[in-house]
């Protein structure tokens, strides 16, 4: 029995009536085509209920390890329940690098993928983004392989864990680099608002971090041997030791600042494998819109602060390139997402979210699939270019339902008949 399983955050009980932790694929095989219900649980770093069944959760903590690395075609074969953490220290190794990362090493590599998760950057997309081929055990427990160019790709790697158990992903990778961080305080409100795009495109990725009142501080990281911006003429000026996003928190569980190289997975998220990533006690929200909105976006977000402030820890504002993938938050636009790290408190935020997404919706905002949002199936539906198909995909992939949960059902109905 799952009895008493929660995400990390505490704030999702799962219904699951089992939890198989299958050490071979085809125990994994056998175990999906013998249930009525099954999901994939990655490290349970989502915030809403993706991940839950009232059948049974599978894990993919036992398989064996794998990791298959072509320097030559710089590419990875590798274990969808392997961690980005794992991942990045055997590329490193190989002198080899992912192109972007997202705040923690935390997640699964798969899970990751399968909800659009991202790091942040103008020129970086997703990480789904970097997939050129996923493995999947489908309904009847038939292995499936899709890769790019083939029909039905693009709706197969952020598919929300609805069109089977991803068992390996192939990633297209770069040659290794090493990052300089450095951190920017005093940067007025003002001052983001008018420079907007030169500042989140000032280097190759950059968070910008706020209350939502004039506090402004900015993450930068900088690809070593690329030049230094020029962030003077907003008023940042750069901080004189390190920092944690959130106040208070320790700043040992950061990765390294003050503009000390470092290898690229080392710098690119803001905490360190092995270390508590952000407050650890939190929910989180995030929302995307196209990259031309965001100034006004933003400034509507501003309008909320009285809202936002008794129950949020921090805020970050990030970039994101374009991608293919169907239900990518940034399919077909370049994007800024709005994250939101909030007190671990249900009920006080709930209404909080829905004042957020009226102020978002005349910005055609689109919530991130693995963090907390209310927003209908209507308009998110009139959002995406391919949800339909995405549908179709569904019905192909998992006629019976296999893989659906409420979250999926309440946004992807079964088609009815006559």
């Amino acid at each position: 029995m799952a009895t008493g399983l929660t995400n990390w955050a505490g704030n999702v009980e799962f219904t699951a009536k089992q939890l198989h932790r299958p050490a071979s694929e085809a125990e994994l095989r056998r175990i999906i085509a013998g249930s009525d219900r099954v999901r994939a649980l990655g490290t349970g770093h989502s915030f809403n209920r993706v991940a839950d069944t009232p059948g049974a959760l599978v894990t993919l903590e036992q398989l064996p390890r794998l990791m298959e690395i072509d320097t030559f075609r710089r590419t990875a074969r590798v274990g969808a329940g392997l961690s980005l953490g794992d991942l990045c220290a055997a590329l490193r190794h190989h002198g080899l690098a992912l192109p972007n990362l997202p705040s923690t090493p935390h997640f699964t590599i798969a899970g990751a993928c399968a909800t659009g998760t991202h790091g942040s950057g103008i020129s970086n997309g997703t990480l789904a983004s970097f997939v050129s081929s996923i493995e999947l055990i489908t309904a009847d427990g038939t292995p499936t392989t899709l890769s790019r160019g083939q029909e039905g790709f693009d709706g197969s790697v952020t598919s929300l864990g609805a069109l089977g158990v991803a068992t390996a992903l192939t990633l297209e990778l770069l040659p290794a680099f090493e990052v300089e961080q450095y951190v920017y305080e005093g940067l007025g409100w003002p001052a983001l608002i008018e420079r907007f795009d030169d500042i989140l495109s000032a280097a190759y990725s950059v968070s910008v971090f706020t209350g939502w009142a004039d506090d402004v501080r900015l993450w930068v990281k900088c690809r070593v041997g690329d030049p230094l911006p020029d962030l003077a003429p907003t008023g940042a000026r750069p901080a004189d030791g390190p920092r944690h996003p959130i106040a208070g928190m320790p700043v040992a569980n950061t990765t390294g600042q003050l503009g000390v190289p470092g290898p690229w997975d080392e710098r690119l998220p803001h905490f360190r494998a092995g270390f508590m990533p952000s407050a650890g006690a939190e929910l989180q929200s995030e929302y995307f819109v196209a990259a031309d909105d965001a100034p006004e976006a933003a400034q509507a977000l501003k309008e909320l602060r009285q809202w936002l402030s008794p129950v949020l820890l921090s805020s970050e504002i990030r970039t994101i390139a374009a991608d293919n993938c169907w239900l990518s938050p940034s399919h077909g636009r370049a994007s800024v997402a709005f994250h939101f790290t909030w007190a671990p408190d249900p009920r006080a935020v709930a209404p909080v979210l829905v004042r957020m997404e009226e102020a978002l919706a005349p910005f055609d905002a689109r919530p991130h699939w693995g963090k907390l949002f209310s927003t209908p199936p209507a308009p998110l539906s009139a959002s995406y270019q391919h949800w339909e198909s995405f549908r179709g995909l569904l019905g192909r992939f998992d006629p019976a339902g296999k893989f659906r949960n409420p979250l999926i059902n309440h946004y992807f109905p079964r088609e009815t008949s006559g």
